[in-house]
Parts: structure tokens; sequence; C-alpha cells
């Protein structure tokens, strides 16, 4: 067995705190004991008649006194290398010249405007975006935002382990890449270790909500607040409905033996059970990564627990250089702050609608949300227009367009009436085009297929393009 004092000294020298050694720790630990984390069917049930959002009492507009107890907490780690960006994720432009970080510094004005209060932003960075995020966001002091040092909370890492010798990995060539991010369930040490979870506490913050940076959907809704508030619970999970777009993403379920709230992923789901995984009709929802954290019972759970939550292990297997499949085969111990869900007694979930949830992971995305199907409001809300009845628009893009500098070539078109485009090889689409109903642009050949401006309803175009 290894001793894990190699890891801990890399650790420490490293400027690693004890929470997340802790942490760390005690998924090394679950690796030694070849933990699988496995789910099987028959240990759940599945996750019925949860509240719904829509059913809640809207709370006085003019209490805002539960705003001035909250910090909204952004996780902005990302990089979108997937879709060829080399900067954070939340400087990239999503419409009218304005970046999700842009959008959320309006939301979060717009907060303190209605509260009267300085509600408090955080930003989990990641030290790929720790310096570009703050450099950009210091154009707002000017408009009243904090200090941006003083809006960050940093994630942290953890050594890649040498899959072969459990020993940690080296790379002398790069000893960067000798390091992972531990997956967003580091929030919880990084809050301990930081100091930041005592000094919310000490300020008087009770709540917190937490959400992606690039899901636009997730803004605080002071009707959740409220309900929250008054539940007592220590942890809420937004879930949404699951459709047929969404049977391999993970679902919530309520673990048999003793009724508790779980999330099971479909790594964690044995191979002769995937069938009832995929059956959006039993497990009905999954979760939006939208969640609301008693912050003094997270500190009584952390406590209780030597300082960390017991949260599952999630295994990867990768290279220690990912863009060298020859090197080094290391394994990634991460861990998923929704699995939190199981942590707490008397943790529990809301139905949310669809437009809570409207992240943006690859370029259809990024089409969908520049169109006209969304609208981006002056408070920097962003919501599917009314006429989409909260159905957005399935875009299917070829890989010509996997990059952002790609998906330039296709002036985004008007898509309030569309309900499917797709996009097959090489297509430019000209400034007037207008798609309603099922479109498809398909190009087998070498040179653009040009879409001249005019409307596209309800056909297949291949060679020739003339609006209908």
């Amino acid at each position: 067995m290894t001793d894990f004092s190699l890891f801990q000294n890399k650790m420490s020298a490293a400027g690693m705190g004890d929470a997340v050694i802790k942490a760390f720790r005690r998924n090394y630990e679950a690796l030694l004991r070849n933990e699988t984390g496995m789910i099987p069917e028959s240990a759940i049930t599945p996750a019925v008649d949860i509240l719904s959002l829509e059913g809640l009492p809207k709370t006085d507009a003019t209490d805002h006194s539960l705003l001035a107890q909250t910090v909204v907490i952004k996780l902005n780690g990302g990089l979108g290398t997937g879709m060829g960006l080399q900067g954070p994720k939340s400087l990239l432009t999503v419409a009218g010249g304005l970046n999700f970080l842009d959008l959320i510094v309006r939301q979060t004005q717009e907060l303190r405007r209605r509260s009267d209060h300085p509600v408090r932003l955080l930003l989990m960075n990641s030290f790929s975006t720790s310096d570009d995020t703050l450099a950009y966001l210091a154009k707002y002091r000017t408009e009243g935002l904090a200090d941006p040092a003083e809006m960050e909370l940093m994630q942290n890492r953890v050594p890649k382990i040498d899959a072969r010798t459990l020993a940690p990995a080296l790379w002398p060539t790069d000893p960067e890449l000798e390091w992972c991010p531990p997956g967003h369930g580091d929030l919880y040490p990084a809050m301990a270790g930081s100091g930041w979870l005592d000094r919310l506490l000490a300020e008087g913050i009770r709540y917190a909500f937490v959400s992606n940076s690039d899901n636009l959907g997730a803004v605080l809704d002071p009707v959740i607040l409220a309900h929250f508030a008054s539940s007592g619970a220590p942890f809420l999970m937004e879930v949404t409905r699951r459709t047929l777009s969404d049977s391999k993403g993970g679902h919530l379920a309520v673990r048999a033996s003793d009724g508790r709230l779980l999330l099971r992923e479909v790594a964690q789901c044995p191979e002769e059970d995937l069938s009832s995984f995929q059956d959006t009709n039993r497990h009905l929802y999954f979760n939006t990564n939208n969640l609301w954290i008693r912050l003094d019972l997270l500190k009584s759970e952390l406590d209780k627990n030597g300082g960390v939550l017991p949260l599952p292990m999630i295994r990867n297997s990768k290279t220690v250089d990912p863009r060298d499949k020859e090197s080094t085969p290391v394994l990634q111990l991460e861990t998923a702050m929704g699995a939190a869900i199981e942590c707490f007694e008397g943790a529990t979930a809301i139905e949310v609608p669809r437009n809570r949830f409207a992240p943006v992971k690859t370029t259809a995305d990024l089409l969908a949300l520049r169109s006209d199907a969304y609208e981006i409001r002056e408070d920097g809300q962003v919501a599917l227009s009314s006429a989409r009845k909260g159905i957005p628009p399935d875009i299917s893009l070829s890989g010509e367009y996997k990059l952002v500098e790609q998906l330039d070539q296709l002036d985004t078109p008007s898509l309030i009436d569309c309900r499917s485009l797709t996009v097959r090889g090489p297509v430019r689409i000209e400034p007037g085009v207008v798609l309603r109903g099922d479109v498809t642009f398909e190009n087998a050949g070498k040179d653009p297929l040009v879409v001249r401006p005019g409307v596209y309803a309800d056909q297949k175009v291949c060679s020739v393009l003339s609006p209908n």
C-alpha cells in the first residue's frame, strides 16, 4: 500500500490546506478498498411526488430580509477547451456583446437594488481561471462591485495518481500536469479550508445559492429562497423532468435502506440495470446543479465528520498528459457537489421549469442562446421567449462547428419559431434567415452551401437553396 504521506507532503508543499487533504485522503482510501460506488436498481426506488416550484406561494415583493442573509456562489473553474477557448468560459460572449460574467454581475446588481443590501457574490475560480476573471471584474469596481479578490473562492487541486503504482504521478517535463481539479464537490472543503464558511456565518449569512456560471437560467429566485428558509431543510436541490435527451445523465432516486435522496450517475449504474437507468418514465428527475445550502448546518455536518463530507468518490481513468495517449496512465479522483444531498438528513428537492437549466456546453447551445429564441433582459436574466412555451429549439451541428470560431460561419438565424435545426457539412448562413418548424441544411461537398436571406420552413435543403 502506498504511504499517504507522499500525497500529503506534495499537497502541503503546494499550499493545499487540511480540509482538501482530508477529503482527498478519504477518496484515496476508498480507491485502495477498490470501492466501485455502484448503485444497483435493487438498492433504490424512484423519486416521486417532488414539490413543484409552480405550487409555491409567491413571496411578499417588499420583504427582502432573506436576500441579506444569502450568498450567491458561481462555479467558475472551466476553460471551455471543448469549444476551442483558451481562457475562462465565462468570458465567452453569449449575446449583445455580453459574456457570462457581465450577466452574472447584472443579476447581482439587481438583487442588491431590490434588497437595498450588498448581496455577496462569490466566484469559485480554478488556478486556470483566476487571473483572467479577476482582471476582467476590475472594470466593475466603479459600479460598486467589491474588490475582485473579495469575490473569489479558490478551487483546490489534487494529485493525479499513477494507475500502476498508486503513488503520486510524476511528469517532470511539465509538473503542472501532475495535478487535476477535484470536481465541484470541492466546494465544501474549499469553503471550509479557505475560511470563507466561517467568515460568511460571522457576517450573518445563513443561505447559499450555488450554480454553474455557464447556466444563465440559474438566477436566485426569492420564492425558492423563502421556501428553503421556512422549510428548515439543510440542503435543497433544484431538479427538472428528464426527457429522452437526458436518458444518459444522472437522476434523482431514493435510497431504499434509509429513505434519503441520492444521485445516481451512469458510471454508478451496473450494466444490467442500464435499461432502468435510462427509463425516463421511471426515474423522472435530474439534477440542474442549482443547489441551496444552509451554511450553519453545513458547518455542523463538517464538524461531525471530521471536516469532510462523505461524498461518493468518482474514479476517472486518464493519461497524465491528456494530449499524449501514450503517457503514464493515471487515476483522477473527483466528487460532485450535488451528491451531498445524501449526506444531510432532511435534504430535499424541488421541481423547477426547464428554463432554470440553460447551460452552454456546446456550440449548439451557444447558437440557440444567441438567437431570438432567448431573451436577455436588462437585469441580466436569460429566459426562453414566451413564444417558445418553455421548449428550447433542438439544434444539431456536425463536427465542423465544434469550435466557437467555426460557429461564426453561421450568422445567427431567427429560431423563435424553429422546432429543430440540423446542419451537416460546410454551410454559411447569411444575415436575415428565418427558420420555422424542422429545418435541415446538408452539404456533402467541400465548398460552403450558402443560405440566402429568407424564410425556410419544414424543409431539408441539400443543394440549390431557395426560401419558401
